[in-house]
């Protein structure tokens, strides 16, 4: 595992030295040499490379840098960059997940911190993030799920066996999983299932610097923010903001002065595609989700529609609850 590529390399051969009358093993080849090497052909090879000025390189990982990524040598990866892993992005790190066996990714996911983990698993393949959750200590498993925002969360829980999934809900804080619950509620492929109930909602009579000043300490516990919603005390729907206007804003006018009430909204059974089209006819970043009462349930992000649009390896088959 070269993580500073973030990729898995493969060792095509092994460099030995003599050392007290003993064959020690002291670097593993990853390069072209090394193949060439075992097929009995390198100086051919070298000598044709040459014939179009190209050097072969001696690729040598010296065996310092080596070390066990399981029990009894089966494979091995570089220590350094084991150390570097938690720096990678997310999505590289479910690569390198994904291009070593089971045992072994499993192995690596464990050594991830909370937050990287969580930021990890949901880049993983739907069966694989089913298998890791389903071997991993339950009380694990519970702080990475909470550690996840509300649909993602959900889409992982859809895919586990039906009483594992109802275990690690009642195993996570009690607002956590009643809002992964709302969510399984819904089927995937509908704005309802795409959605997050993850935003953030003001009241229309506060004023901007009130606005600007909570959503500082709220912000912290939401992934992704766009707009900034404005409800009645009943939670329905009536303007939006975008940051740029929130802040652009005069500090002694209210939400309610300066919102947009001319709102794009969506019904929860609304399939996937309506979903696409709105965002993209009205070039949003984010678009409301609302019942028949207008109330807001929750938002369908640019990312989210994107991750459904394209071609994924494997499809979703949501579990309700």
């Amino acid at each position: 595992m070269d993580a500073t590529g973030a990729k898995v390399v493969r060792v095509n051969d092994i460099k030995l030295e003599g050392f007290e009358g003993k064959a020690v093993l002291v670097a593993v080849d990853v390069g072209m040499r090394g193949i060439l090497r075992r097929l009995g052909i390198e100086r051919q090879g070298n000598e044709f490379f040459k014939l179009f000025r190209i050097e072969l390189p001696h690729n040598l990982i010296s065996w310092t840098y080596i070390q066990p990524l399981e029990p009894k040598l089966k494979t091995i990866a570089l220590t350094v960059p084991r150390q570097m892993l938690a720096n990678l992005h997310p999505a590289d790190i479910a690569e390198i997940i994904s291009s070593v066996s089971r045992e072994e990714g499993t192995s690596l996911f464990t050594d991830l911190d909370l937050k990287t983990a969580a930021e990890t698993l949901s880049e993983l393949e739907p069966d694989v993030q089913a298998s890791i959750i389903t071997e991993m200590e339950p009380e694990k498993a519970s702080d990475i799920i909470e550690e996840m925002p509300p649909d993602e969360a959900a889409d992982i829980l859809g895919d586990l066996p039906t009483e594992k999934m109802k275990a690690l809900l009642e195993s996570i804080d009690q607002e956590d999983a009643e809002d992964i619950q709302e969510l399984l509620e819904h089927e995937e492929n509908t704005a309802g299932g795409l959605m997050t109930n993850e935003f953030i909602a003001y009241e229309p009579e506060i004023k901007v610097s009130e606005a600007i000043e909570r959503f500082k300490r709220d912000a912290a516990e939401i992934e992704t923010i766009y707009y900034i919603y404005i409800i009645d005390p009943d939670e329905k729907l009536i303007g939006v903001l975008s940051l740029r206007e929130l802040i652009l804003a005069d500090p002694g006018k209210t939400l309610s002065d300066i919102m947009v009430t001319n709102l794009k909204t969506l019904k929860p059974e609304d399939n996937e595609n309506v979903v696409a089209a709105a965002i993209s006819k009205y070039n949003l970043a984010a678009i409301p989700v609302v019942d028949n009462n207008n109330e807001l349930l929750g938002i369908v992000t640019m990312d989210d529609i994107i991750d459904r649009i394209l071609p994924p390896k494997a499809k979703r088959k949501r579990k309700k609850v």
